[in-house]
Formats: C-alpha cells, sequence, structure tokens
C-alpha cells in the first residue's frame, strides 16, 4: 500500500466516526453485558450436515422441558432425520420429481414428527452407524438423492410396491432403524409414549414471519425450498414480529430463529451485525474518498471486530433482501437472552448447533438490526405471544 493510499484508508475511518457521542464506536473489542438469559441445554455439533432444523427445534423443545421444570433432556435429531427424509420421499415421488429433496427442513418439520411419530432419546438413536464420530451426510444425501431419482424415472412404467423398503434401507444402514421400544431411566417407553411423557403439545407451537407479498395477520407458505411440507406461517408486521420476540424472552419462553447466515456480519466468531456507513454525516468529499477506497479496505472498516453503525432496517429493506435473494433460508439457531454491548445496542443470545466453537463457545451476539433484516421465520409457543397480536392474527 502506497503512503497515500494509507492516508486515504486512515482518514476514511475518521470520517466514519459518528457524530452523536452515545453511537461512537468503541476502540475496543465487544463486551456484552447480559439483560435476561433462559435456561438451554448444552451447545450441540451437526457437524457436516444440513440439519440445523433438526437441532434447533429440538433446541427450543429441550429449553421448554427446562422451563416446566421437568429437567434436561437430551433428544434424538436424527430420529427426526430419519422419519423427515422418509415422508419427504414419499412426497417427492408423488410429485415425480418436482419439489425439493435435500438435507435441509423447516421448524415445522421437527413439530410434525414429534405430533404422528413421537420422539426418543439421544441415548436411543445417535444417528451414528458409519464410523463416524459426528455427522457427515455427504454420502448419505448423495445415496438417498441418486435413490429416488430412479425411482421417480420410473423404469418399469409403474412403481413397485417396494421402492420405499429401499429408500428406508438407506436411512436405516446410516441412521440406526427407528427403535420401537426403548429403556430410559430405567421405564420402558415407545417413541409415542416417550414423547407423551414429556408434557409438550406440538400444536401450542406457531411459526411467525414478516413479509409484505402477502397480506399481514393472514397465513402463508413461505416460499423457501426447505419448507417441502409447505408449513405455514403467521405473517405480522416487522415491529410486530420483534415484539413478539422481546415479550417471548420477558415471559421465559425461548424463540426458534430461521436466519441467513450468509452474510459477511454473521461472522464465524460469534458475532451477527448489519455494519454501514454513515454517508449523511460525512461531506460529498469525505463520502467521495470513502467510496473511492477499495472494497477490502472498506470491509476491514465494516468488520473491525468492534461496534459501529449499523444499518436502519425497515420493511421494505427486508423485503427487497428477500426478493433479491440476498436473503436466503441458510440456518436455523435458538434466541434465549438478550445482551447489550458497551454502547448500550441491545443484541439477541443465541444457541448455534455448530459445537463448541468461536470466542463464545458455539452462542452468539445477533444485533437487533441483524435479526430485524435477517430473520426468515420464528417458532414460539403461542403463549408467548402478546395477546393484542394473538387476537389480531387470530390465534
Amino acid at each position: 500500500m502506497t503512503a497515500n493510499r494509507t492516508l486515504s484508508f486512515l482518514l476514511a475511518i475518521l470520517l466514519i466516526a459518528p457524530v452523536r457521542a452515545q453511537d461512537k464506536p468503541s476502540k475496543d473489542a465487544y463486551e456484552f453485558t447480559t439483560v435476561k438469559t433462559l435456561k438451554v441445554t448444552p451447545v450441540k455439533n451437526q457437524n457436516r450436515s444440513g440439519t440445523c432444523w433438526s437441532f434447533s427445534t429440538l433446541a427450543l423443545i429441550e429449553a421448554e422441558l427446562l422451563r416446566t421444570g421437568k429437567g434436561e433432556y437430551d433428544l434424538s435429531e436424527m430420529f427426526v432425520v430419519h422419519h423427515s427424509y422418509a415422508d419427504k420421499a414419499r412426497k417427492y415421488v408423488r410429485l415425480q420429481g418436482h419439489g425439493n429433496f435435500a438435507g435441509g427442513g423447516s421448524f415445522y418439520d421437527v413439530l410434525y414428527v414429534l405430533k404422528h411419530y413421537g420422539i426418543v432419546p439421544e441415548a436411543a438413536m445417535n444417528g451414528l452407524r458409519y464410523g463416524e464420530e459426528g455427522h457427515v451426510h455427504g454420502e448419505l444425501d448423495a445415496a438417498a438423492k441418486a435413490y429416488v431419482e430412479a425411482v421417480v424415472k420410473n423404469p418399469n412404467r409403474a412403481l413397485t410396491p417396494v421402492w420405499f423398503d429401499g429408500f428406508k434401507g438407506i436411512l436405516d444402514a446410516y441412521l440406526g432403524a427407528i427403535p420401537e421400544r426403548f429403556t430410559f431411566d430405567g421405564k420402558d417407553y415407545s417413541p409415542a409414549s416417550f414423547m407423551a411423557s414429556l408434557g409438550v403439545d406440538p400444536d401450542d407451537y406457531v411459526s411467525l414471519t414478516s413479509f409484505t407479498h402477502h397480506p399481514f395477520y393472514a397465513r402463508f407458505a413461505i416460499e423457501i425450498p426447505d419448507n417441502w411440507r409447505w408449513s405455514e406461517s403467521y405473517n405480522l408486521p416487522l415491529d410486530e414480529l420483534m415484539s413478539v420476540i422481546d415479550y417471548s424472552i420477558e415471559q421465559g419462553y425461548t424463540v426458534a430463529w430461521g436466519s441467513d447466515v450468509s452474510e459477511k456480519g454473521f461472522s464465524r466468531d460469534g458475532i451477527a451485525v448489519v455494519p454501514d456507513v454513515n454517508l449523511a454525516d460525512m461531506s460529498d468529499s469525505d463520502q467521495a474518498r470513502w467510496l473511492g477506497l477499495p472494497q477490502r479496505a472498506r470491509d476491514s472498516v465494516l468488520y473491525a471486530g468492534k461496534p459501529g453503525y449499523e444499518k436502519p432496517i425497515t420493511q421494505a429493506i427486508r423485503q427487497q433482501a428477500f426478493d433479491s435473494q440476498q436473503t436466503t433460508d441458510d440456518h436455523g439457531m435458538l434466541i434465549y437472552g438478550t445482551a447489550t454491548d458497551q454502547q448500550g445496542k441491545k443484541y439477541y443470545t443465541v444457541k448455534n448447533s455448530w459445537g463448541e466453537t468461536g470466542q463464545y463457545k458455539g452462542h452468539w451476539y445477533a444485533s437487533e438490526a441483524f435479526v430485524q433484516y435477517k430473520t426468515i421465520n420464528i417458532v414460539v409457543h403461542k403463549d408467548a405471544i402478546p395477546p393484542a397480536i394473538r387476537k389480531k392474527a387470530g390465534l
């Protein structure tokens, strides 16, 4: 870097400093103060599998068991994956291949499995039949897809009555067969009776979202590939969606959170922000200097690992990002509290399923702006929704 370019870069850093003292970026790294935190089970690791939807929703259910005094449970994500893959294969074949078939899924997939098939503890089905210590689903996903594609081609000109037996054999080989009976804490259970013993009603949980291409206070199926069951979400204005998250946390309920994590602002070190430059506070010449910097130089300022400006998020901005596919359905996590940084800005504390990684050991701090901007949908207990909003949505 030449001396002139170095000077321009340093000048740009000074130019983006906000005028308002209360928004002044700190010279220090992020420092968080807990405002509210709810009990959650330990961080798990989905490893090299696209099963965040199962991990995050069961994290919600496990947190609900803690909330209701049932104690700490470790539920089997792969029990849910096995059943969901089986249902997905049946639907894909009925649609003659005109649908989504991959390892991903939605929060509703888990609620559906809990309601219709029950659940088992991790000890009864860990899903590791193939010599790995963690979940590695590349081969499973490829084999499952190749099999259903062969069935869809219908080479016999009529589907055999045993095609599904073959597909189930693939799932059993990798994940293990679904246990019909098992023993837990000295008692004998089936998946259905174990689910009943937990005292959780899947129908008590609802999905909420916020987009303008459908009417507010109505339900619609979010148009994302992993919503292969075509489950519906209640559509709320953005401010009301955020108020549900806040109310839920205050009332002691955690929140399953579906989000886009492909942005640079979602770091792999436990921070999720929407950094921005306040061009309104710059002169025309200052703006020109900033905009004239290489993208790498601008990124080094925006993602400097310390609090700074964030983009103000509106309903229109988040809608544009969804319509342009800048916001996509990437990842499911669990919101379980709130915190503030050293500037007093609000963040949501998030339990991830990537193992104890990053400086917060598998937990993230997602800024209010990031949650406003990148949320696809949330799932909460119906009692975690403010009464006025429940009434508007007819819940």
